[in-house]
C-alpha cells in the first residue's frame, strides 16, 4: 500500500513557506497590488530560505529536497499570492530544472 503521508522534511517545508508567505508576504499584498508593485526583496527572502532552489540538488547551490517539497511550496505560496507562486514555479520549474536537464556547467 502506498504511504501518503508526510515526511518530517516535508512538514517542515510546508511550516516554513507557510510562515514565509504569512509573515513576509500577506501584509503587503493589498498594498503591492493597488499599486502595481512588485517587491523584488521578497524574492531575495525567498532565495535565502532556499524557497527558488528547493528540489535543486545540493551541489549546485539548492535544497536538495523533492518533487512533493515543491508541491507543498507551491500550495503555501499560492494560498497567498498566486502570482508570487507563478514567479517561483516558473524560476524552479522553467529555468532551473531545465538547466538542470540540459545545461552544461558553464551555463
Amino acid at each position: 500500500m502506498i504511504d501518503f503521508d508526510l515526511t518530517e522534511d516535508h512538514l517542515a517545508v510546508e511550516s516554513m513557506v507557510r510562515d514565509f508567505a504569512t509573515t513576509e508576504v500577506k501584509p503587503h499584498i493589498q498594498e503591492n497590488d493597488s499599486k502595481k508593485h512588485f517587491d523584488r526583496s521578497v524574492l531575495t527572502k525567498m532565495a535565502d530560505l532556499n524557497i527558488l532552489g528547493i528540489c535543486i540538488p545540493e551541489a549546485h547551490g539548492g535544497a536538495g529536497l523533492d518533487y512533493v517539497s515543491l508541491g507543498l511550496a507551491c500550495e503555501e505560496l499560492e494560498y497567498v499570492d498566486t502570482s508570487l507562486r507563478v514567479v517561483m514555479s516558473v524560476h524552479v520549474g522553467l529555468n532551473c530544472l531545465s538547466l538542470l536537464a540540459w545545461g552544461n556547467d558553464d551555463q
